[in-house]
């Protein structure tokens, strides 16, 4: 079969092809592995890495989980360094210049599991001496050897060592006695320059699971033989190369021939170099008569420096490779390279990957030849609908296999065309259209088998849901516009599992939400300010939901998902969570976040406050009841009262005029109270009396007396008792001065009980007497000095009202007085 590119679609530039894909570098590896394993919260996250520091800040929390002091010139630690941190998990110090790590500088964090002091001086690999320790990166040093110290034997947790340095060009037989008794997962191993020298056997008695290689051997490619089969005796299963030969070397012999006896092999991967087809034709052939069942070229230069390209005669052999990925490939020449290969080569392929390699036509022999196929990666790419479905392939079936595929990051517009053509794809299950240009441009027909769709990062909005089938099981729209979600749109895929909906702008969960087959849903990244507890309860089956990254507002709304749900659901969880609002309480973790369920749920406010009410009520009462609260509430109803009805009746005593404030009407059994308590206190402060034994005209009836002081006063003052009840002419005067208040319309009667009068016990004479009591307020003579104050100054109050027609009162008289006098002048 010839695998070539039609030679149709135009040529831009000398290297038509300058996609570009890092490989994992070391440092993200060593920090994602770190975060995994330490689980840090916001609050024990301490970042001082480009901070100018000399030496480790002293005032670390003792509940720091991370700390990252990179970049700053500090040149040694102390032994007491990282004293109090026995919480500390991940150390980063990358960048510092660092050369002495005293041995005892760890014994203050017996939980550090990270450790990442690459990129500085040290003179040698530090002896460490921690037994919870999974993760250790000490390359990019000024080390000179490779030698492991022994105290690495007791690290018995280590799971990933990063070692590599410059100046150190030769791997010794003993350089890794050390591990010999550690279970190393990993092993990352040179710094990209070559080595003069290789011990065999050096790498054979460690117990290693992958390994990855930054070393150059092109002056030495007896020693990539030794390395080879020291790798195959120590049973590694991944083996990766990372600038294995660089631009100017020139590969002559088949130096990987050793890699068809390495059983336990399984997966290779060649990053980073530079490849010509002549090395390739005899690399591929040793590949596919090895056991590896993956093959991996990662951001390769491709060279073509064979007359007829690259070719591969048929192999009579059963194939165990299943899976093969070029991810970013640089083309050198000014023209597309030629494949000329068995397609048995291909048959038994699984997993066929080419990204990044600037394909714009799909070789129409892929579609039809790969019988096997199930995943085909077309990411990253110049693929638009007329490059996939070329118009001059012809073929009998279209992947007849094939059960996912991606064309991610490519040029495809029409969503409609897409889901017809996707028809002919009769075992497709996944597909992955995310990072186009996608557009809604008719009616979508898609195959049932289909159950998986990804649209992400394609501007859609909201009209998207319209377009898909009811049969999708998983669908992502992450960045694609929406705005809003409703049960009325989700209801329409009665067998959605997944939903992924992150970075968009969607601000509530309906309430109504009910999806009983959803278990996952992504809605990180949006605008929810908090978690309803309702919409959640429409989602039986959910495993997880990742809802981290929005603008939370820290309040009772927010109470129940920290406190009641299911963390083991939310694998962001606590770090991706924090409150936005209040401003007080900004970037402040949801986990850490304290409040309490009393000051959140109203049912038990309600439990709590009643009988606390009530036993308020109860201490208010009897302390009311013991300091004679009802005697002062009258009090202060009674002055209240008369404030409010003297601002009634100011517009009437504006044109009348009296001689006295009150006139006293009381028995002269009591004229004992009058003339020491009552005419004292009141004639003291400025208010005029009328006393009937002072001031009653001599000769005149006493009935007009009474008549003339009652008519002449602002008020008339009862003085109430037992005495009074029996007196003649107090009933007398008490008639006079009812008449009067009720031909004036003013309430001119004052009552003061000088002592209790039993209702019930007043003569018959008096039924007005018991009338007017049961209507009216009265003052209440008490016996305490403090209430009495309270009494004179209520009973002021009732007759402040009159002052102001007492005065005009008086200076009419005075001008009456001094007419004759101006008279006689005259």
């Amino acid at each position: 079969m010839k695998l070539q590119r039609p030679r149709i679609a135009p040529v831009i530039g000398a290297i038509f092809v300058v996609a570009f894909l890092n490989p994992v570098s070391r440092a993200a590896e060593t920090d994602d592995r770190g975060f995994q394993l330490c689980g840090v919260l916001r609050r024990g996250l301490k970042d001082y890495s480009n901070h100018n520091l000399t030496a480790v800040p002293s005032h670390l929390p003792h509940s720091t989980q991370y700390l990252d002091i990179s970049y700053n010139p500090i040149h040694r630690w102390d032994a007491d360094q990282f004293f109090g941190l026995s919480q500390l998990c991940f150390l980063k110090a990358t960048h510092c210049g660092l050369w002495v790590i005293p041995p005892t500088v760890f014994k203050h964090t017996p939980g550090l599991k990270v450790l990442n002091i690459s990129h500085n001086s040290l003179s040698f690999i530090p002896a460490i001496s921690l037994k919870r320790l999974q993760v250790f990166a000490v390359d990019n040093n000024l080390y000179s050897s490779y030698k492991i110290p022994t105290s690495f034997g007791d690290l018995k947790a280590l799971d990933l060592l990063v070692l590599g340095s410059t100046a150190a060009t030769t791997v010794r037989f003993h350089d890794f006695d050390a591990l010999a008794n550690v279970s190393l997962n990993h092993l990352f191993l040179g710094a990209g320059t070559p080595w003069r020298k290789y011990d065999s056997g050096s790498l054979a008695r460690i117990n290693l699971q992958n390994i990855s290689l930054h070393v150059s051997f092109c002056e030495d490619f007896i020693m990539l033989e030794n390395l080879l089969r020291d790798l195959a005796e120590a049973r590694v299963r991944s083996i990766r190369f990372t600038s294995v030969f660089p631009d100017t070397c020139r590969v002559k012999g088949d130096h990987f021939f050793k890699l068809r006896t390495m059983p336990f092999l399984q997966r290779l991967s060649i990053e980073s170099t530079w490849i010509n087809s002549s090395f390739m034709e005899g690399f591929v052939k040793n590949v596919w008569l090895s056991p590896l069942r993956e093959l991996l070229f990662v951001n390769i230069t491709y060279n073509e420096d064979t007359a007829k390209g690259f070719q591969l005669p048929t192999i009579n052999q059963s194939i165990s490779l299943r899976s093969v990925t070029f991810n970013s490939v640089n083309h050198y020449q000014y023209k597309y390279p030629t494949f000329n290969m068995s397609s048995k080569a291909f048959s038994e392929l699984t997993y066929l990957k080419f990204s990044g390699t600037g394909m714009n036509i799909l070789p129409c022999g892929v579609i039809s030849t790969l019988p096997c196929l199930e995943i085909l990666d077309l990411s990253d790419n110049l693929l638009s609908e007329s490059g996939f479905w070329w118009f001059q392939c012809s073929y009998a079936s279209t992947f007849p296999k094939l059960q996912k595929l991606s064309l991610s990051r490519n040029r495809f517009i029409s969503l409609s065309f897409i889901s017809k053509k996707i028809q002919q794809m009769k075992t497709l299950k996944s597909l992955d259209l995310s990072f186009n240009s996608i557009h809604l441009d008719g009616a979508c027909f898609w195959p049932a088998q289909l159950i998986e769709l990804s649209l992400g990062n394609n501007n859609l909005g909201n009209a998207v849901f319209s377009y898909l089938s009811p049969n999708f099981e998983k669908i992502d729209l992450t960045k694609t516009g929406i705005t809003a979600i409703t049960q009325e749109v989700l209801s329409r895929f009665p067998k959605l599992e997944q939903l992924t909906l992150s970075f968009n702008s969607i601000q509530v969960f309906p309430e109504d939400l009910s999806i009983p087959t959803l278990l996952r849903l992504h809605v990180d990244q949006n605008a929810f300010t908090s978690v309803s507890r309702e919409a959640l309860a429409g989602l039986p089956r959910l495993q997880t939901l990742i809802a981290g990254n929005n603008p939370y507002f820290c309040s009772c709304d927010i109470h129940w998902f920290i406190t009641a749900f299911n963390k083991s659901l939310l694998p962001d969880w606590p770090f991706d969570y924090t409150c936005s609002t209040p401003p007080s309480l900004t970037g402040l973790s949801l986990s850490e976040y304290k409040t309490s369920k009393l000051s959140c749920e109203m049912w038990l406010q309600a439990v709590v406050a009643l009988p606390v009410l009530t036993a308020v009520c109860t201490a208010i009462s009897v302390i009311f009841w013991k300091c004679d609260g009802a005697w002062y509430t009258r009090m202060l109803w009674t002055w209240i009262r008369m404030k409010r009805r003297g601002k009634k009746r100011s517009n009437l005593l504006k044109n009348a005029s009296f001689d006295y404030h009150a006139f006293i009407s009381y028995s002269h059994q009591d004229s004992n109270w009058v003339d020491s308590q009552l005419v004292p206190s009141l004639e003291g402060n400025g208010f005029s009396l009328c006393v009937h034994e002072r001031d009653f005209v001599p000769g005149e009836w006493i009935l007009d007396n009474i008549i003339t002081c009652v008519e002449s006063s602002y008020k008339t003052l009862f003085v109430l008792s037992k005495h009074f009840v029996q007196s003649e002419w107090c009933n007398y005067e008490l008639f006079f001065a009812q008449h009067r208040s009720i031909s004036t319309q003013s309430d001119s009667i004052v009552f003061v009980l000088l002592e209790p009068i039993p209702a019930d016990s007043l003569p018959k004479r008096f039924l007005r007497l018991r009338s007017l009591l049961k209507q009216q307020t009265y003052l209440e003579w008490p016996s305490d000095e403090r209430k009495q104050q309270v009494f004179w100054a209520s009973l002021k109050s009732l007759l402040h009202m009159a002052d102001k027609a007492v005065v005009l009162r008086d200076a009419a008289q005075d001008i009456l007085d001094r007419i004759p006098l101006l008279t006689e002048q005259t």
